[in-house]
């Protein structure tokens, strides 16, 4: 008869016990399969300028919980009803400014928080989340900003994308999808020793200034040394880089998914294919973290839409309204479309990339210019939050107490952001 056997039995031999390997027989196979193995964490923030239609886009007060019906602003998204939760009641008490719908959206900053200055800005959520998120990808975080500089209008405000540092510095932002593709797709014609000898020269010279500037620190005002600090700041975040690349050198970029993205491609098919390249970006795990700051004028151009931007976000009943109600579900649209991207895409567990993404979509701006109930719709199981729900929070909620949630959600360890006051207890599942 064959022996009934356990992964639990043992070798028996002079008193001592030495575990069996790993044999088929004891049902290894089956015990590995039932092991769970954490996958990683990742976040998308997708800013819009000029924020929503009102009268349309936001679901109903009276109808919280999960039987509620999606406004025609977000139907388009219905398929993805039970994968989102609308989060209403949020806001920043210090944005005051009616066309910055992006600049403290991630941040909670004060802009007059220091003496002196007519601006002031902080670190802003993705680049927290960078911190932890993308210590092990070849991209800490990628910044895109599809809100070209040369239009005015755009609702955003001022920086370069959605994100800030440390520093509160603005970060650039890519503003194609033909960059986005070579940055994470094309081929380093450098050769490896050239690239060696780059970040050898790069990091010497940096050593160099950091060694001057400390000691320039002694004979400085506080003023200046205020400035130097953020030098600093600077000098760090390319320290990191350096040291970024030196530990992906002679690691290839992964093979394109597809071609090479046509140069003129603007407004809706633009935003479509940088939705693609996130999503494709992530199978890759080239990067955890994506800010979008999305464009606005080019989208409704592509819409047919012949309202400016800014004349439709002050919009009244007729063709200004009708622009900005097209205007919505046509981004609401394009968001389903990322949403099924990260539901197909299978990680090696069977699991979904949508199973630990964390999708946020929404703006400092409400509507009309008005700064309360910023429009947010919080999607992905990635920060094991509620979905499915239209969650009603008390009014003026600190919009950073969703970013602390968020936060802690996908693991990472931060005591407050902004002006929080806590995490919301209501969106924890």
């Amino acid at each position: 008869m064959t022996p009934q056997l356990s992964r639990r039995h043992f070798l028996r031999a002079t008193g001592s016990l030495i575990a069996l390997p790993a044999l088929k027989s004891l049902g290894f196979r089956a015990f590995a399969a039932e092991r769970i193995v954490a996958r990683p964490k990742r976040m998308i923030f997708l800013g819009l300028g000029f924020g929503v239609t009102q009268e349309t886009w936001f679901p109903d007060l009276n109808q919280p919980g999960t039987e509620y019906t999606l406004p025609d602003g977000l139907a388009p998204l219905a398929r993805h009803k039970n994968s989102l939760s609308v989060v209403q009641g949020l806001s920043n008490q210090y944005s005051k400014d009616a066309h910055w719908g992006s600049t403290f959206w991630l941040t909670g900053a004060n802009r007059f928080a220091e003496a002196g200055q007519s601006f002031h800005n902080t670190i802003s959520v993705d680049q927290v989340a960078a911190q932890t998120l993308g210590k092990e990808t070849r991209h800490s975080s990628i910044q895109l900003n599809g809100a070209d500089p040369n239009i005015d209008g755009q609702g955003h405000g001022p920086g370069l994308s959605l994100a800030w540092n440390a520093a509160g510095k603005p970060m650039g932002g890519l503003n194609s999808p033909v960059l986005l593709f070579h940055r994470l797709f094309s081929e380093e014609n450098m050769s490896l020793e050239k690239r060696q000898a780059m970040l050898a020269q790069n990091r010497s010279v940096l050593d160099a200034v950091l060694t001057d500037a400390k000691k320039m620190q002694r004979n400085l005002t506080k003023t200046d040394n205020d400035k130097l600090n953020e030098y600093f700041q600077s000098i760090r975040e390319l320290e990191t880089r350096i040291a970024k690349g030196e530990q992906w050198l002679g690691v290839p970029n992964p093979k394109a998914p597809f071609p090479e993205p046509s140069e003129s491609l603007r407004g809706r098919e633009e935003v479509k294919l940088m939705y693609d390249l996130m999503a494709a970006a992530f199978q890759a795990d080239s990067t955890r973290v994506f800010t979008y700051r999305q464009p606005i004028e080019t989208l409704i151009k592509s819409l047919g839409i012949k309202v400016a931007a800014h004349d439709m976000s002050h919009y009244a009943p007729g063709e200004r309204m009708e622009a900005s109600q097209l205007r919505d579900r046509s981004q609401s649209e394009l968001l389903a479309g990322l949403l099924d991207k990260l539901q197909a895409a299978k990680e090696p567990d069977g699991t979904s990339l949508l199973d630990h993404t964390c999708v946020v979509y929404g703006s400092n701006l409400r509507s009309v210019h008005t700064l309360d109930n910023c429009p947010t719709v919080v999607a992905g199981r990635g920060a094991g939050v509620k979905l499915g729900h239209n969650l009603v929070l008390p009014r003026n909620t600190p919009l950073c107490n969703l970013w602390l949630t968020l936060l802690r959600g996908v693991g990472v360890e931060a005591e407050r952001h902004g002006d929080s006051s806590g995490v919301i207890k209501e969106m924890i599942a």
